[in-house]
């Protein structure tokens, strides 16, 4: 039988005052153990279930629930035991008690009024406006013939000027990957290739190719543009995920700038109140996740 270690189980710290859970509807929310006169119900499970240890959370279901099982039970004994002790009562904590439930409520709150309060208009009106922001850019599509001498580049210069294809000659001399697809490169923006490439590149029109062979680091290249383009941006199902994001924050921020003009906050000591002023004024990049 595989042996589960006792695990840290944040949720379950709510299992620390297990005597209030007691009320629960076991219609709804059935028992399934009872360390004691204690009850571990399903939702208990649940929780521990969803903060196992990453580890043990690549367990198949049924051993997830065994191992989550295990650790609700270990807490359960212990917690047990402190009530007898009274250590329920000890200030200190009672202390973290304390912090760890207004933990919870403004995870709660940022999870009602950020998290699903984010609705796909929201995250499509932001998407547009990003969208309408950027800065527009001009990208190439090109091929290219890549060789190990100027002489062989100049070559093929001529083939070319005599009117061979230059998908064909890329296909039968280049020594890049791209020969098999007749030197394409499809489309690219600036600062994607190295610096005499780009420069070739961006300064031919549709349908012109280097009259003189391009020397980089890789070797002699003669360039071709198919076509020139503004970049399209990012598709909507692409950046869905960051754009959420951002929405996210502004909800969080504005919750905060709200509940401190609603809140008098106030800090005793001068230095603490300093540097809590300088953090103010500086917006965080995104909500802290619950």
């Amino acid at each position: 039988m595989l042996r589960y270690h006792a695990l840290a189980l944040t949720a379950c710290l709510g299992l620390l005052g297990a005597p209030a859970l007691a009320v629960a509807d076991d219609a709804t929310d059935p028992v399934v153990a009872t360390v004691g006169s204690l009850e571990i119900h399903k939702s208990e499970l649940d929780l521990a279930v969803a903060n196992l240890d990453p580890q043990l959370a690549q367990l198949p279901d049924e051993q997830k629930k065994v191992a989550a099982l295990s650790s609700a039970i270990d807490v359960k004994l212990l917690a047990g035991d402190a009530v007898k002790e009274g250590l329920d009562k000890d200030a200190e904590f009672q202390r973290r008690l304390a912090f760890i439930k207004d933990r919870e409520l403004h995870n709660a709150y940022f999870k009602k009024h950020v998290i699903d309060g984010v609705t796909d208009d929201e995250v499509k009106a932001r998407y547009e406006k990003e969208i309408a922001s950027l800065p527009k850019q001009e990208e190439v599509h090109a091929r290219h013939i890549l060789v190990k001498t100027e002489d062989e580049a100049k070559a093929i210069i001529k083939d070319l000027d005599a009117g061979k294809d230059f998908a064909e000659i890329a296909k039968e001399k280049s020594t890049d990957p791209s020969k098999s697809d007749g030197g394409d490169l499809g489309y690219f923006t600036k600062g994607r290739m190295v610096p005499e490439f780009e420069k070739a590149a961006f300064a031919l029109k549709p349908g012109e190719y280097t009259k003189t062979p391009v020397k980089t680091q890789f070797g002699y290249h003669v360039i071709k543009v198919e076509d020139t383009r503004t970049a399209p941006p990012p598709k909507l199902e692409a950046v869905q995920d960051q754009v959420r994001q951002l929405v996210m924050r502004d909800k969080y921020l504005a919750l905060i700038a709200k509940a401190k003009t609603d809140t008098k906050v106030e800090i005793m000591d001068e230095d603490l109140r300093k540097g809590y002023e300088e953090v103010s004024k500086q917006q965080p990049d995104e909500a802290p996740k619950p």
